[in-house]
């Protein structure tokens, strides 16, 4: 019997191990824990199923980023403990939602086990198509992205701009134009400063790598971008440097330029390739790694800015 059927029946004992010690935890830190510890997992799985650029993904925002704005959260929560508690929901409530979750998932289950083996699938006539549309990518789910999902690829850029945008409307308006309040205490923690020296510029270097491979190999703007917004978390987690002030010019130029760039290229596209986001087939692959640049820096961005949250009137 071959090792890799038990250890993807270990790894699903675990993921689903881990998800109930995430949900009946009583300490908000040891629930972040779990949900990071949860994320690590999910990114093993999605390598299990041979989608390593999900995978990326996963680690980078499902359990990097997510995980970083939770701790953040549940830190200025912990001024709260004073206020009235809620009142709790009732056994019977309880009982309803795990029988509904439970039902949900016996239902995906299902699905899953009665779809027919092999199972269905358009990959190679997609990878087939990219091939004849003249993209040169030889990464087909950056294909897929750029070419088939270019309008809603760009909708979800914008989406993280209106997020953020929403955040800092929380905000005063007296602290409108100020900086959100840093990450940490005046007082820097040496072992994180230290973390961040010797972090952050290996994985700025990672993720330009993964940027620039994700046209031929796994990888992208999306994970890269991801990657680098985890950077800038740390060295302001570190209090190497602080959130800057929201109505600073580079930032917004920033925050802008991703879906901007590829607003452009596709009304280009009308003009030189004879259809909205369009590309010439000559020069398809250039055009997609010029948007993806701009990409990763409005990703870089914006997920850090999400996590730091409103401005305030006292950033101290």
């Amino acid at each position: 019997m071959s090792l890799l059927p038990i250890l993807d029946v270990v790894l699903a004992g675990l993921v689903i191990g881990v998800a109930i010690f995430t949900i009946t935890a009583r300490e908000l830190f040891a629930s972040v824990v779990g949900y990071v510890a949860y994320g690590l997992l999910l990114a093993f799985v999605w390598i299990r199923l041979y989608a390593p650029d999900v995978a990326l993904t996963e680690a980078a925002v499902g359990s990097g980023v997510t995980g970083v704005l939770l701790i953040t959260a549940g830190k200025r929560l912990g001024a709260l403990k004073n206020a009235a508690p809620e009142a709790q929901p009732g056994f019977a409530f309880k009982l309803l939602t795990g029988v509904l979750a439970a039902l949900v998932a016996s239902a995906l289950g299902a699905v899953i086990l009665m779809l027919p083996d092999p199972p269905p699938s358009l990959a190679p006539e997609a990878a087939a198509a990219a091939d004849g549309a003249g993209a040169g990518l030889g990464n087909p789910i950056t294909a897929v992205l750029m070419s088939y999902r270019s309008l809603d690829t760009m909708l979800e850029k914008i989406v993280l701009i209106l997020a953020v945008v929403g955040v800092w409307s929380v905000g005063t308006d007296k602290a409108w134009g100020s900086a959100p309040a840093p990450l940490r205490q005046q007082e820097p923690y040496a072992p994180m400063v230290f973390l961040a020296q010797m972090l952050a510029p290996v994985g700025a270097l990672i993720a330009i790598h993964i940027f620039w491979t994700g046209a031929n190999a796994p990888g992208g703007a999306f994970q890269g971008g991801a990657l680098l917004a985890a950077m800038w978390m740390v060295t302001m987690m570190a209090r190497l440097t602080d959130p800057p002030r929201i109505d600073t010019q580079w930032l917004r130029v920033a925050l802008v330029a991703g879906p901007a760039v590829f607003l452009i290229s596709g009304l280009a596209g009308e003009v030189v390739a004879g259809a909205f986001f369009a590309y010439p087939p000559s020069l398809a692959k250039p055009i997609i790694l010029f948007i993806e640049a701009f990409m990763v820096l409005s990703i870089a961005a914006a997920l850090p800015m999400l996590v730091a949250g409103p401005p305030s009137e006292r950033p101290d």
